[in-house]
């Protein structure tokens, strides 16, 4: 695929999606790992200092374990990014552009680190791990006037094969909705947050989720392979991807994966490919330094070596998604909805002024940036952005109880106190404009649907529920100490 091509224009696009979503990743720590896993969190720093070794997870935050820390890695992250989207690197003169860079590459790429492996529940998903991969590539790509290296492109596009096909293999070898095409008869309605398309895309024709569930498998299980082809085979085969990843976005919020996976999708075009379609042009370039292309070699060396776990993952039949097989998140296997699930459950958080809990008693609801709560919000448009306490709350709402899941207590606690770093998670709360709190709170757990285009024509409501359980009984604060001493 490489023959006689150059990738100065790809680099300079990728680099700068790239830093628009470490951005992003900063920003969301910067507002949101303090309150979730920082000292008093719902996860509290020192459970990830307690529970791994500085080998098993490497991070900052393991020698300095303080919010005051934690603020100011997440804000220099922010600032390096947004300098990295700029393209400072690129303003200086020759040959300081590639050193800088690749400084700039591998602070960001350490600090992320530091929030992954620190993060614990909030932070376990496969789109960081993608990002700190990504990332570490990034750094050997060169800036300014200097080719980059050309393998490094090629271990980009491994990454991205890993993404789309692992993400094929689990489907096909998991739900048997997958295989007789009827996953997106459930999907819209019971993914962890849908947006404002969602409603629209459960409602089409069932030819339509079976022709589209038909093409998701073409291109998660035979596009990936064209990647690594002759342009423009390549170039096509990313830009399907790109296609398919930009009706993820429209019908779904995923945080940053689908955003993420355009940036590496950039790796299947060339310069010659670019200039074809779009009015730039790549300038006058220099032969890639010899430590870069030193440095990129055994890059590539390691990944090849690393690669050996992810590929007898995706070849087992016992495939599993989304994990990293080194503390550096250097070489990872990807995948998602190996399962659908068929009912979509919520917890709806409610508190109460009184002190005694009767028949009488008033709820008010706690709302959420982006799950469902009231019935007549309509789905919000929340990805890139990352609601890390969203999507915990769909994970926690799939069992009866919260056993698994033992941040869920302390955050009630929290809410009982009326902690505001905690209430920053939540969109609205009921008691924000009175002098008292919540005395008591409660967690029930209801089963919601979409309306039918008849019920919303008639209600103007986007959900229907009904009451499943209680997933938390009324309690105090008092009594939440009683039962969990560690609050």
């Amino acid at each position: 695929m490489f023959h006689g091509e150059e990738f100065w224009l790809v680099r300079f696009l990728f680099q700068r999606g790239l830093a628009a979503l470490f951005l992003l990743a900063f920003l969301v720590a910067a507002f949101q790992f303090r309150p979730l896993a920082g000292e008093d969190g719902l996860l509290p720093l020192e459970w990830y200092a307690d529970g791994a070794s500085f080998r098993e997870r490497p991070s900052l935050f393991y020698f300095v374990p303080s919010d005051r820390a934690i603020g100011i890695a997440a804000w220099t992250g922010v600032a390096l990014s947004a300098l990295a989207l700029v393209g400072v690197p690129y303003w200086l003169p020759e040959p300081y552009p590639t050193p800088v860079s690749m400084v700039l590459w591998a602070t960001m790429w350490l600090l992320y680190l530091s929030f992954v492996n620190a993060g614990q529940t909030f932070y376990g998903y496969g789109w960081e791990s993608m990002l700190l991969e990504t990332g570490f590539l990034a750094i050997f790509l060169g800036a300014g006037a200097v080719s980059p290296p050309v393998i490094i492109f090629l271990l980009l596009q491994w990454v991205l094969f890993r993404n789309m096909f692992g993400a094929g293999l689990i489907k096909i070898r998991g739900d048997d909705c997958w295989r007789d095409l009827t996953c997106m008869d459930y999907h819209y309605e019971t993914q962890p947050i849908p947006n404002p398309v969602s409603w629209y895309a459960h409602h089409r024709s069932d030819r339509f989720h079976r022709l589209e569930t038909f093409g998701n498998h073409v291109l998660e299980l035979a596009i990936p392979f064209l990647y690594f082809a002759p342009q423009p085979a390549s170039a096509l085969a990313g830009l399907a991807t790109i296609g398919f990843q930009g009706w993820l976005v429209v019908t779904g919020n995923f945080a940053w994966l689908n955003a993420l996976t355009i940036v590496l999708a950039i790796a299947t075009f060339s310069d010659g490919v670019l200039e074809a379609v779009l009015p730039v042009a790549s300038p006058e370039t220099v032969a890639t330094p010899l430590y870069l292309e030193g440095a990129a070699i055994l890059v590539a060396v390691i990944v090849v070596a690393m690669s050996i776990r992810p590929i007898e993952n995706m070849l087992s039949e016992s495939q599993t998604m989304n994990t990293a097989f080194d503390p550096l998140h250097l070489v990872n296997t990807y995948g998602a909805f190996g399962s659908v699930t068929r009912d979509r459950y919520e917890v709806v958080i409610e508190g109460t002024t009184d002190d005694v809990i009767t028949d009488e008693t008033e709820w008010e609801a706690y709302r959420f940036a982006g799950k469902p709560t009231a019935l007549e919000r309509r789905p919000p448009q929340i990805a890139p952005y990352h609601l890390r306490l969203d999507w915990q709350l769909w994970f926690a709402a799939m069992a009866p109880s919260p056993r698994r899941h033992p941040w869920f207590s302390r955050f009630l606690a929290k809410l009982l106190e009326g902690d505001e770093k905690t209430l920053g998670l939540v969109a609205e709360d009921p008691f924000a404009d009175r002098e008292d709190g919540p005395e008591h709170v409660r967690a029930t757990r209801y089963r919601y649907r979409y309306t039918t285009p008849e019920e919303r024509a008639e209600t103007g409501d986007w959900w229907r529920r009904e009451r499943v359980g209680s997933y938390v009984e009324p309690v105090s604060l008092e009594e939440l100490r009683l039962r969990e001493p560690a609050l």
